[in-house]
């Protein structure tokens, strides 16, 4: 697969003829149009193509993606490990430490066969499978970003100094299994985009359009608010960025809080997953990141390649163990599914 040009699949744009890859991000404030992968961790990948151009995502060819069978999957915490951390995190909300801390697990399965491995026919099959409003494909092998996501979550927009966000908070089979606890879990999280945004928006610019609104996506519903601003005279991405990463919807609140405990309970770094991934048009001044949720990403440091794929659960005191361990399955079930390749069209799973 190093063979495979690079590219990268956004919002109806294809994007190739790579001209540099940065991690510096005062990049892309200056010309162009880049791709952007920013891991959990911190880890940095810009990418400017020298030609984009309007291109709907193709029909999967068949062969072109192999993915690992279903049952193939290790995750990095069994369900006795992923329901001791959410009792762990009940006793530091107790303890006042924190209100909110979100739960991650990174699964992991060996590519049965690398050499199809191509995570744009992969995010072909998604795209039928499991289509989401920020789904795209970051193809760049020589610099370890092979990523394919189907994420339904904002994380930053711009249109000129407006930014917005997307905060996603609450997950059910239906609008019935919504609770009162995933409301205010939202409410919460929102609380904590607006003080991010705060940090790097004009004083009185942030707003808050839409609070809680019901989503639907393939198989689930979601909790979703709006959270907007000007920035400020002066801030550029290098600010922006710092102030919003990583974000808030996939950390906790507070946030340094959150991320120690993450830390500690977490066995495996999250990648790609949980971070911002999208593009920016430095030339227009307009950008779409999303939170790195519903995302495949391909390892090749390994001594046989593997796909991983995260999933987790933000978790308050009301959070059952048994319960959102079950979220983290629901979330991950349809896209392992899709991956295999045992999905079909009418939403069923062979």
């Amino acid at each position: 697969m190093h063979d495979l040009a690079p590219m990268a699949r956004f919002d109806g744009l294809i994007a190739s003829d790579l001209q540099d890859v940065t991690s510096d991000p005062a990049a892309l404030d200056s010309s162009g149009f880049w791709a952007v992968c920013a891991d959990f961790e911190g880890g940095l990948v810009c990418a400017r193509f020298g030609t984009v151009r309007t291109a709907p995502v193709p029909a999967p060819v068949p062969g072109a993606w192999r993915g690992p069978r279903a049952g193939d999957w290790i995750s990095s915490l069994d369900r006795v490990a992923y329901t001791a951390g959410v009792r762990r995190i009940r006793e530091y909300i107790a303890a006042g430490e924190v209100y909110q801390a979100n739960l991650c697990r990174v699964m992991t399965a060996v590519l049965p066969d690398p050499a199809a491995a191509d995570v744009d026919a992969l995010t072909a099959l998604l795209a039928l499978g499991n289509p989401a409003p920020y789904a795209g494909t970051i193809r760049l092998p020589a610099h370890g970003v092979e990523v394919a996501t189907a994420s339904p979550e904002l994380f930053l927009k711009r249109d000129g100094r407006t930014v917005e966000s997307g905060p996603i908070k609450g997950t059910g089979r239906t609008e019935a299994d919504l609770l009162e606890k995933d409301h205010a879990e939202n409410v919460m999280i929102v609380d904590l985009v607006r003080n991010d945004l705060g940090r790097v928006c004009a004083t009185g610019s942030v707003t808050v359009p839409d609070l809680c609104v019901v989503e639907k996506h393939p198989g689930l519903v979601h909790l979703v608010s709006t959270v907007r601003g000007r920035l400020a005279d002066g801030v550029g991405w290098p600010e922006l960025l710092a102030a919003a990463f990583p974000p808030g919807s996939v950390t906790g609140a507070p946030k340094s809080s959150a991320l120690r405990i993450i830390d500690s309970l977490e066995t495996a770094p999250r990648g790609p997953y949980c971070g911002g991934i999208g593009w920016v048009d430095a030339d227009r001044s307009t950008a779409g990141l999303a939170v790195g949720i519903r995302t495949f990403w391909v390892d090749r440091s390994e001594a046989a390649p593997v796909l991983r794929f995260g999933t987790g659960a933000g978790i308050t005191w009301g959070s059952d163990p048994e319960r959102e361990w079950d979220e983290t399955e629901l979330k991950a079930a349809r896209l392992l599914a899709v991956a295999s390749g045992a999905h079909r069209a009418t939403g069923r799973t062979a």
